[in-house]
């Protein structure tokens, strides 16, 4: 059922490549930092299923719009410190604000 939504799909491969990313993060900040933004990405990941199987969706949605900025904001930490490339966070930048689009859509949607 939740390969029915694209929004998932996307996110879905979004988490894949941050879990294989924070893998490789220095060991001083692998509970720190990195463990943060699995957490955060995992975290999405939850929330797309609750607003999936949910007749009331529109506040899970926003939830997701401020975990997909902490996460903009941990990557930007990450790349500043050197533990993502430079091409890894435009990647992962462009990946954010590409499914940040769909969530606004989705929420659009809900408002119509």
């Amino acid at each position: 059922m939740n390969e029915d939504y694209p929004v998932f799909k996307k996110w879905y491969k979004i988490l894949d490549w941050i879990l294989d990313k924070t893998e490789k993060y220095p060991r001083n900040v692998r509970y720190s930092l990195s463990g943060r933004i699995n957490d955060i990405a995992l975290d999405v990941l939850e929330k797309i299923i609750e607003a999936i199987y949910s007749k009331k969706k529109r506040h899970i949605l926003q939830s997701i719009n401020l975990y997909i900025e902490k996460l903009r904001v941990l990557f930007r930490i990450s790349s500043d410190r050197k533990y993502i490339s430079l091409k890894s966070y435009e990647f992962i930048s462009m990946e954010i604000n590409e499914f940040g689009k769909m969530i606004g859509g989705w929420i659009k949607s809900c408002d119509a």
